[in-house]
Parts: C-alpha cells; sequence; structure tokens
C-alpha cells in the first residue's frame, strides 16, 4: 500500500498545482479579490494535505497499520471536501458552500490525529 499512497500523494500534489495555476491565470479577471483569496486558501491546504499524503506513504513504509491508512484518506477526503467547497464557492459565488468547508477541516484535523496515533502504536 505504501506504492498507492505514495501515487495518490503525487497525483493530489500535481493536481493541486494545476489548479493553483488555474486559479493565478484564470481566475484573476474573472472574480472578486475576496473570492480569489478564498480560491487560494483552497489551493494552499490542497497542496500541504498533498504532502501530507506523502508523509503517510513514508509512515505506512515503516509503522504499516491501520491509522496509517485511516491518516491518508482523511486527508484525501480533506481535500476534497475542504479545497473543492472553496473551489465552488470562488468560483460560483454560492455561499453556503462555505458551510461545507468546515466538514474538510475536521477531515484534515482527524487525519493528522490518526497519522499520529498510527506512529504512536507502531510496534518497536
Amino acid at each position: 500500500m505504501v506504492a498507492g499512497w505514495f501515487a495518490a500523494g503525487a497525483v493530489l500534489s500535481g493536481i493541486g498545482v494545476l489548479v493553483g495555476a488555474f486559479g493565478a491565470h484564470g481566475l484573476r479577471d474573472r472574480v472578486t479579490a475576496d473570492m480569489l483569496a478564498v480560491f487560494e486558501t483552497g489551493v494552499r491546504y490542497h497542496l500541504i494535505h498533498g504532502l501530507a499524503v506523502l508523509a503517510v506513504a513514508w509512515a505506512a513504509s515503516r509503522w504499516p497499520n491501520a491509522w496509517i491508512g485511516a491518516a491518508g484518506w482523511l486527508f484525501a477526503a480533506g481535500i476534497v471536501v475542504f479545497s473543492g467547497s472553496l473551489y465552488i464557492l470562488a468560483i460560483s459565488g454560492v455561499r453556503w458552500w462555505g458551510a461545507v468547508t468546515p466538514i474538510g477541516g475536521v477531515c484534515f484535523l482527524a487525519g493528522w490525529a490518526a497519522l499520529a496515533i498510527g506512529a504512536l502504536r507502531a510496534s518497536p
């Protein structure tokens, strides 16, 4: 599963770069400065947690357990829900998407907790 998490982290990070470039070059003249900042927040968390999935791959190579795998899934879900909702909010202007964003934030927090628990529960 190590290679799978590493590939997922690489793909998610690459998509983050692509989405960031779209925001920087394609949205600048199409959305307000406030909505561009919202979009950029989504990109920032997307890229950080794409790297976190790479950390999951590394952790899985050292301490393979269910907590480490759960961390990867939670980080991926957080990217989709947190960053995705901010992308949609910024592009569409539909404000209720902002109510979805905290669910993704909880996924991120749970992912970091699961990663820590997985490391602490690892066999010596």
